[in-house]
């Protein structure tokens, strides 16, 4: 019998010693049309999404609450860094 997993997306990994430590902000009205292009899984806490939009991108975090979802995302930056952001946000050495 094979059993699978629930969980189909990634999750992220034990934050390392030595890490980036990302500046998280209120969202920007004028990235609302911004799409996630990938995340984190949501059974945890504290979900991350990677969204791109206007030729930009940023980390959005939203860390579900019992009063609701608290939303922060990371400032807005060309998408190649926000890429290589996400890698290592997933890898533990940001965050």
């Amino acid at each position: 019998m094979i059993v699978l997993d629930e969980c189909v997306s990634p999750h992220v990994a034990m934050l390392q010693r030595v890490h980036v430590r990302l500046v998280w902000q209120r969202p920007y009205p004028s990235l609302e049309r911004a799409r996630p292009v990938a995340w984190t899984c949501w059974c945890r806490a504290t979900v991350y999404e990677l969204c791109v939009g206007g030729g930009r991108a940023f980390l959005r975090r939203t860390v579900q609450l019992d009063s609701g979802p608290d939303i922060h995302e990371t400032s807005p930056m060309p998408i190649t860094e926000a890429r290589a952001t996400w890698t290592a946000l997933l890898s533990g050495s940001a965050r």
